[in-house]
């Protein structure tokens, strides 16, 4: 008979050691893995319930560590870390890479009209405050009219954004015009994501110590957090949004492209953060020194 599985595996660390490129990366394809969307509401409740009885020291008869990790990641990519509750199927880490691929393509195809950039910029954004509204930090609700503000925000920032510089634009090389794409997904995010998690700005987010014991709610945990986002996503869009400018504008010259323009969509197509208490608002640090006098670091979950 094989031996229970150990309860002293840590599932709330990744399973690789985050020190090294290669532990880092099977991470990550983990995280993102756009299989996981596929995935039945059968087996997300499996894998969470394996994971909740994991944490509280009951292990399901028969696991091996290769099913509680796998069960660990299902649940990661479903599941909200802070609210427990599962979330919207497009804005889960698993489908970013075949949305992201599919929206990012045809934004930088079809850019050069007014209604293609309406449209796409809509699309775009309605999947941004989709992706922010899933992943938003900490457990406090947002309202329909905060959801509504941020996503007519940013789609009215992105669209005038791309409408402004297109017509920039045409006074200058048609190659500065392909990157007028990602100047509006840079202005865009850093209108939705403020916006969509304002409620954290003035609630604050939970911070914790070493241990995931709660201390209370943060306001400068926060702007860290949303600050590092922004800027996150700005860098995550530029290898996809400003290296292909180049190449497209070099391919469309090629037989190739001009036989088959059609082909130019198709080709262009972890949370955890820390903060020192003496950085936290005043009365939370009293609280966290009268109640915890030894903890020197606090922890939250950034959001994506």
């Amino acid at each position: 008979m094989a031996a229970e599985l150990s309860t002293s595996i840590n599932i709330k660390e990744p399973r690789w050691d985050q020190g090294t490129f290669v532990g880092r990366a099977k991470h990550f394809f983990t995280v993102t893995d756009p299989r996981n969307i596929l995935l039945s509401n059968e087996q997300l409740e499996k894998a969470r319930q394996i994971i909740l009885d994991y944490k509280k020291g009951v292990v399901t008869p028969g696991l091996t560590e290769d099913e509680l990790w796998r069960a660990k990641y299902v649940f990661d990519s479903a599941f909200h870390p802070d609210t427990g509750e599962k979330m919207l199927l497009i804005g889960r880490m698993s489908a970013q890479v075949p949305m992201n691929m599919t929206i990012t393509g045809c934004m930088m195809t079809f850019y050069r009209t007014t209604p293609a950039v309406l449209f796409w910029q809509w699309i775009n954004q309605s999947f941004n405050a989709i992706v922010n509204y899933t992943n938003r930090s900490g457990d406090a609700p947002i309202t329909v009219n905060q959801l509504g503000t941020a996503y007519v925000s940013a789609t009215t920032g992105a669209v005038a954004t791309a409408l402004g510089l297109n017509a920039l634009a045409k006074h200058v090389s048609p190659l500065i015009g392909r990157f007028v794409p990602f100047a509006a997904v840079a202005a865009a995010n850093c209108i939705n994501i403020p916006l969509m998690r304002q409620r954290e700005l003035k609630h604050g987010i939970p911070v914790t110590d070493e241990n995931d014991n709660r201390l209370g709610e943060s306001s400068k945990a926060a702007q860290q957090a949303i600050t590092q986002v922004v800027v996150s996503r700005i860098l995550m869009a530029s290898p996809g949004m400003a290296i292909p400018p180049f190449l497209m504008n070099s391919l469309e010259k090629k037989a190739f492209l001009k036989r088959f323009p059609w082909m130019s969509a198709p080709i262009q197509v972890e949370f955890i953060f820390s903060m020192a208490v003496s950085r936290l608002e005043p009365e939370l640090q009293e609280k966290i020194r009268a109640c915890r006098p030894g903890v020197e670091t606090v922890y939250f979950n950034k959001g994506l």
